[in-house]
């Protein structure tokens, strides 16, 4: 049984291997629409989404398949107390396939440590969003014919933005990438991830768009912000519209994870270098491409080894602070000790 909770769960070529599945997904839909009858999707949503779910449930549909559907946290068994853990065991018993969507960061990789049935992660909190990322890959690979040599634009919310995360951690990974991290200091992308980047960081978006094949816009999410006074000083930070669009080139691609607010005029959609809507299309198809992979795989997902550290995970909105019976886990990766549900660098206790 394989699961998905990282993007780079995937190799670089699996990743090739789903893009080549889904594009024949997409020019042959009919030899597909078979392909999960008699299989159950179950997808839980502990926090609102309307394209990712409905992206989902549409993927199973077009694959001959059904949906159990649980689109509001507030109706499961959690409110009474039921542990994250026990809810997994028991959708288990449900459905053939599970995606769920959970607020806390490392609820994900909890969830997959007890399913009985494939799992894919779709967002756990700020962490990761894996599938939104194969929809970019896909949408950047359509777009432009590679995943190599390309100038990668990424603007907003480079802090909480789990959308940006799970991209570069992919995309770093291909031949010639190099990223422009373009955001106010306050959510500049976090230090960790700048380890082995080819980056750039400025607060222009006018003085990057000329250099960009790919412009990866992102909103100000509210929902992460602690300090609602912080969000609305930040929140309309870079607002793309048609007259920035003249700086970059006639090869630009804008993509966005969606929704917008106020990030991205409407007067750019009829812009021929828009693909955020394509993008939801491509979605739909490596989605389909993800279930019909997973089902199919034999393999067990590696997990990785544990750790004993003395110290603590810092992380507020890890799934290790937030459910009970929890404990915090520890993992060493190439430049730090790491919490084993959210990778935050852990903190080493204090020596009296």
């Amino acid at each position: 049984m394989r699961n998905l909770i990282d993007a780079v769960d995937l190799s670089p070529r699996e990743l090739e291997e789903m893009c080549d599945l889904a594009a024949d997904i997409m020019a042959h839909p009919d030899r597909y629409q078979d392909a999960c009858r008699g299989r159950k999707l179950a997808t839980l949503f502990f926090e609102p989404s309307t394209r990712t779910r409905m992206s989902f449930e549409s993927a199973m549909l077009s694959l001959g398949g059904t949906v159990l559907s649980m689109t509001d946290g507030a109706t499961s068994s959690t409110t009474k107390g039921e542990s994250l853990a026990d809810t997994i065991r028991v959708i288990s018993c449900y459905a053939d396939i599970i995606a769920m969507r959970h607020p806390v960061d490392g609820a994900a990789r909890l969830a997959a440590r007890y399913t009985g049935v494939p799992f894919i992660n779709a967002g756990d909190g700020g962490h990761c969003h894996p599938t939104q990322t194969l929809a970019d890959v896909m949408t950047i690979r359509s777009e432009t014919g590679r995943l190599s040599n390309l100038t990668v634009g990424l603007c907003g919310d480079l802090l909480y933005g789990r959308t940006v995360h799970s991209l570069i951690r992919v995309l770093s990974r291909c031949e010639g990438i190099r990223f422009v991290l373009i955001s106010p200091s306050e959510l500049a992308l976090p230090d960790y991830m700048l380890e082995g980047l080819e980056a750039e960081a400025t607060e222009s978006l006018e003085e990057a768009l000329p250099q960009l094949d790919i412009l990866y816009m992102t909103r100000v999410q509210k929902e992460r912000f602690d300090d609602q006074q912080q969000y609305e000083r930040l929140k309309d930070a870079y607002i793309l519209n048609a007259e920035r669009m003249r700086l970059g080139k006639q090869t630009l691609r804008v993509l966005h994870p969606l929704p917008r607010v106020n990030e991205i005029a409407p007067d750019v959609d009829d812009d021929s270098r828009a693909c955020y809507f394509k993008q939801v299309n491509y979605g739909r198809y490596m989605r389909m491409a993800l279930i019909l992979t997973l089902l199919g795989a034999q393999e067990d997902s590696p997990r990785q080894p544990v750790i004993p550290f003395a110290g603590s995970c810092p992380n507020p909105r890890c799934v290790c602070h937030r459910e009970r019976s929890v404990p915090q886990e520890f993992i060493r990766t190439k430049d730090a000790v790491r919490c084993a549900w959210c990778e935050a660098e852990a903190v080493p206790e204090k020596e009296n």
